[in-house]
């Protein structure tokens, strides 16, 4: 395809890029096709289009500085191939060169084989310009927007710091479609294609430029820098040569997953030879030795920080399903190791989403909409697992599962656990108090339970995932459960409570002991407490409400229900837990009943 070739002063100061047909590009040098080296060009300096073999080329209105064409200035006007314009001091062309990759190439006169280890070793001769531009490349990988602007970027490197090489080119045996197939399984097959990324020459000639296929794919499966001569001493040039850079070439592979099958590709001739090799087949080929090891060095550089770039990407992919205190576990460590199940004492929180069946019905024309609606709920509850550095252990439909005290040992773990079921009980009430959003309907039953636990990867050899096992996690699901028994939006398990009303401020969490019941299914009894928030975030319940309802199931407890029936009416008429008790005691007409052992029964879950 067409390529615009821009060039400044200063040589190091170019690119090449490809142009579409009937395409727009803007030229300037904050667009696409930057020019960032000229401060005389604007930000959007023209508009350049291809239409057939002739480029377009436009003045904005807006431009500080002409465009030259043909020593004149014009705001408008086409240039055919090998013409071309100045902005500044920056010259466009327009270039019809091509790159062939070729299978003809013959048997090189000269091979030298250049292992990494052996040229990682060897010392520069003039170390400072290439270091200075090596020093360029993490930049150019971190702000390059892609790949291929990526490759623009690492073509103008290369030909900076080879300056006997005529043309680069960045190219891929066996190109995978994505970045997750990241190995080649024979990279000298032939059924591994040849793909060429990017290219450029220094100057512009007639002919296509022509790299071996033969010389990539060698380089690429031996994974080894190789040269080729085909000329082995000045004056006696071959029949065959690539055009105007067919006396030498040198391919390095990129030796990285990230970069499955990437070399670089440079040649040259000694005729233009700046740095001026001497003839002579075994002086030439030392005499490269400079040249490989810088392309070595910028190959490893690319591999490396693409490496990194691929590292964040997983993480963040697998953060979607990975909590943050999980991945930062994993970071540096064996996955096997950290995900491997295991004993702990931890901290369970069950949150199941109330208004879920009703808004389904009211929502059933619009199911994307209602699932929409169900993930931004689920979103709350995620987000504060993950604010107290808690890990969601599963999903099921409009409830999830999260834990603390694993993959790491957490001393605070019962007040994460609490802090996180305030947090989301806060904001599904906020969120309640605004008209037409979308958690409007949506309000939330939560269960916390803490003991000993099995947590990790847990699964069988075909799915497995991240979550906990054991009576503790049954307990705080069945806590969960009773939510909707005993009206309360938030119910601990005994050891849970006790070190939240000992340990724990009033002015961050309050502890209110609600019944002493039977489980549907369970034979143990167990006291349940509610969790309430701070006085100044719910006045609705102050600590003589509190005091009078304890006092109340004391009694009751205890088999005195007229004086505990009593106590309960200094509770708010609004309270709903109160009504738990006042609908049992009513129901027996403030008797206490013969059989009476101070444990409520409950008939279901």
């Amino acid at each position: 395809m067409p390529d615009l070739i821009a060039q400044g002063t200063d040589p190091a100061n170019r690119w090449r890029r490809t142009l579409e047909a009937k395409k727009d590009y803007e030229l300037g040098r904050s667009s696409l096709f930057a020019v960032s080296w000229d401060p005389q060009i604007s930000r959007y300096h023209a508009t350049v289009r291809l239409d057939g073999n002739r480029l377009s080329v436009k003045k904005n209105t807006d431009a500080g500085n002409p465009v030259f064409y043909n020593g004149q200035s014009k705001d408008s006007f086409t240039i055919k191939a090998g013409e071309h314009f100045v902005i500044g001091s920056t010259t466009f062309v327009l270039s019809m060169e091509q790159i062939n990759v070729t299978q003809d190439a013959p048997s090189p006169m000269a091979e030298e084989v250049y292992r990494p280890q052996y040229l990682r070793k060897l010392r520069y001769r003039d170390p400072d310009k290439r270091i200075k531009v090596l020093g360029q490349l993490p930049d150019i990988i971190r702000t390059a927007n892609s790949d291929d602007e990526m490759f623009v970027q690492l073509v103008n490197v290369l030909l900076s710091g080879i300056e006997r090489a005529a043309a680069i080119a960045i190219v891929s045996v066996g190109s995978p479609s994505s970045e997750a197939e990241q190995s080649i399984k024979d990279p000298s097959s032939s059924s591994q294609p040849v793909e060429v990324f990017h290219w450029d020459r220094r100057r512009m000639v007639s002919s296509d430029f022509q790299p071996s296929e033969s010389l990539i794919r060698q380089a690429v499966s031996t994974e080894q820098s190789i040269l080729h001569i085909w000329r082995a001493e000045e004056g006696s040039r071959p029949a065959y040569t690539f055009s105007e850079e067919g006396d030498w070439a040198f391919s390095t592979p990129i030796l990285s997953k990230a970069c499955g099958g990437w070399a670089i590709y440079a040649a040259g001739d000694f005729s233009s030879d700046s740095a001026g090799t001497p003839s002579g087949e075994d002086v030439q080929a030392n005499d490269f030795r400079d040249d490989i090891k810088f392309a070595e060095l910028v190959a490893t550089t690319v591999a490396n920080l693409k490496e990194m770039t691929l590292l964040e990407k997983n993480q963040a992919s697998l953060g979607q399903f990975f909590s943050p205190v999980v991945m930062a576990a994993l970071s540096g460590q064996d996955p096997e190791q950290v995900l491997s199940p295991r004993e702990s004492n931890v901290s369970i929180l069950f949150c199941d989403l109330r208004g879920f069946s009703k808004t389904s019905e009211e929502h059933s024309d619009d199911l994307l909409g209602l699932l929409n609606r169900v993930s931004q709920a689920l979103g709350v509850t995620t987000h504060h697992i993950f604010q107290q550095e808690g890990v969601i252990g599963d999903f099921h439909g409009d409830a999830s599962m999260g834990f603390w005290g694993w993959p790491i040992q957490q001393s605070d773990s019962l007040l994460r656990s609490c802090l996180a079921a305030l947090g989301i009980r806060r904001e599904l009430s906020l969120s309640s108090q605004v008209p037409d959003h979308p958690l409007r309907n949506f309000s939330m039953g939560i269960g916390i339970a803490t003991g000993r636990a099995v947590a990790g990867k847990i699964g069988t050899v075909d799915q497995v995932k991240v979550t906990a096992f054991g009576p503790v996690v049954n307990l705080a699901a069945r806590l969960e459960t009773m939510t909707k028994q005993l009206r309360a939006k938030i119910l601990l398990d005994e050891t849970t409570a006790i070190f939240i009303r000992e340990e724990v401020d009033p002015s961050i969490a309050r502890i209110r002991k609600v019944a002493r019941v039977q489980p549907f299914g369970l034979q143990t009894p167990l006291v349940v407490s509610e969790l309430l928030p701070p006085l100044d975030e719910y006045p609705q319940l102050n600590d003589d409400h509190i005091a009078a309802y304890e006092e109340a199931l004391d009694f009751l407890l205890a088999g005195d229900w007229e004086q505990s029936f009593k106590l309960l009416h200094q509770v708010p008429a609004d309270d709903e837990v109160k009504d738990f008790l006042t609908v049992l005691i009513a129901q027996h007409n403030r008797k206490c009943p013969a059989d009476w052992e101070g444990v409520i029964p409950l008939l279901s879950k």
